[in-house]
């Protein structure tokens, strides 16, 4: 996302920021499930309809940066230079996730989030609307329809790589591995694609 640049869309940004971080600290400290969208409100001093005017449900208060990890996927691609390939261009990406999501304190949210169903299936469906965006981005780079194999599974070969790393002991060196493996199938499926 771009940084708000007038004083209303900077005061908005900074609500924004005070209710997501106000919920992950009340999630952390009583436990997801027992924390309620009324005592996250209560808790940041806003009303339950400024909640919901920020945040569309409860685990999307834990996964505030979804918009912007989604745009940042699309946009590797969108907006890279016209002489950077592909992969090499969503590598560095993912690379830039990977180490803002293992930051320092990050260890006790992924915690809460693997031990909490509903912040799981939050997470892939969310894994999965990525995916799909970054599809339809990548074939139109390719000027294919955005229901081209090769998009979709490159996609999801991408979405997955940040997933896998995040849980490896050397997260910087699995996305490496990982896109190896993606890179050499993209040589084959890519090239494909563009004939």
């Amino acid at each position: 996302m771009t940084a708000p640049t007038g004083r209303r869309e900077r005061k908005k940004a900074a609500t924004r920021q005070k209710i997501a971080d106000t919920a992950l600290s009340l999630f952390l400290e009583r436990g997801y499930d027992t924390v309620g969208i009324r005592d996250v409100a209560a808790e940041a001093d806003v009303a339950v309809t400024t909640v919901f005017s920020h945040f569309a449900s409860k685990e999307a208060l834990v996964f505030e940066q979804d918009e912007n990890f989604e745009q940042r996927l699309t946009q590797a691609v969108t907006s890279r230079p016209t002489d950077e390939p592909l992969i090499p261009a969503l590598r560095h990406e993912i690379h830039a996730m990977v180490q803002h999501c293992m930051a320092d304190g990050a260890a006790p949210i992924w915690n809460l989030i693997d031990r909490t169903p509903a912040l799981r299936e939050y997470e892939e469906s969310m894994r999965l609307r990525h995916a799909k965006s970054l599809a339809v981005a990548i074939a139109a780079d390719l000027g294919q329809p955005p229901t081209g194999t090769a998009s979709q599974a490159i996609a999801r070969f991408v979405i997955d790589a940040y997933s896998l790393a995040r849980e490896a002991s050397d997260p910087q060196a699995a996305v490496d591995e990982i896109f190896r493996m993606i890179d050499a199938a993209w040589a084959v499926t890519g090239s494909s694609e563009r004939a």
